[in-house]
């Protein structure tokens, strides 16, 4: 074009189409991510709008009821109360509660997640958090059992104390049948623990802000590309 020429070199060339692919990889797999959290979204959404589910004798699967308002009736086990710990909530530091509830009759159990309470002055001092006696019938939003927190070192117990729930672990060392889920409680009892459960799709403007700065760098790249190996030849007698 007039003086000006387009000579792209072979190695930035190489160099360019490999930044270029792994960023718009990236920006794509961003995408899908926000997509995916939006999906749980409607989901919940859904699931919120039917009427609760009562659980029975029979053993539900996880999918099955995820994100189901689930009314359950029974008596607390408060021995196997375990906590789990470095949980925050309002910007205090705490730990959740889970109990299981034994609705009898052969019936499985369920384990609760409570809701939330703050630590105490020094990791000394485990709180012991009141449980109600008696029958009780709650209702909660059924969730995957497993969390998904980093574990600080290779001990993850410390007597009721726990790092991260292994559901299939507690299970085992509880000796009870449990239904494969998570209630988060949403019934409120005179416990004074802190109920605020955050919805699934949080994160979502996270990722579509990713996205959107890979994708520019994508953009970025070609434009480089294109404009470094653009140059001006020298008219003739420079």
């Amino acid at each position: 074009m007039g003086r000006w020429q387009f000579t792209p070199g072979r190695w930035p060339t190489v160099a360019a189409l490999f930044f270029f692919a792994l960023t718009l990889w990236l920006g794509n797999w961003q995408s899908g991510r926000a997509e995916t959290k939006r999906a749980l979204q409607a989901r919940y959404d859904a699931a919120l709008a039917e009427a609760p589910l009562r659980l029975g004798a029979a053993t539900v699967t996880s999918d099955s009821v995820r994100y189901r308002k689930i009314e359950v009736e029974g008596v607390f086990d408060a021995a196997r109360t375990i906590l789990l710990d470095n949980r925050i909530a309002q910007g205090v530091a705490g730990y959740h509660v889970l109990t299981p509830l034994l609705p009898g009759a052969g019936s499985p159990g369920v384990l609760v997640n409570r809701g939330w309470l703050p630590a105490g002055r020094s990791r000394a001092e485990v709180p012991q958090p009141p449980t109600p006696a008696g029958p009780v019938k709650l209702q909660g939003i059924a969730v995957d059992p497993e969390t998904r927190y980093v574990e600080l070192g290779k001990a993850t117990t410390e007597g009721r104390v726990w790092q991260n729930l292994d559901f299939e672990r507690y299970a085992r060392q509880s000796g009870l049948r449990l239904q494969p889920i998570l209630l988060l409680q949403t019934t409120e009892l005179d416990d004074g623990l802190y109920r605020a459960w955050p919805r699934p799709d949080a994160g979502v403007d996270m990722h579509v802000g990713y996205a959107f700065q890979w994708y520019s760098l994508a953009t970025t790249v070609a434009v480089l590309w294109v404009v470094m190996n653009v140059k001006r030849r020298p008219a003739r007698g420079d």
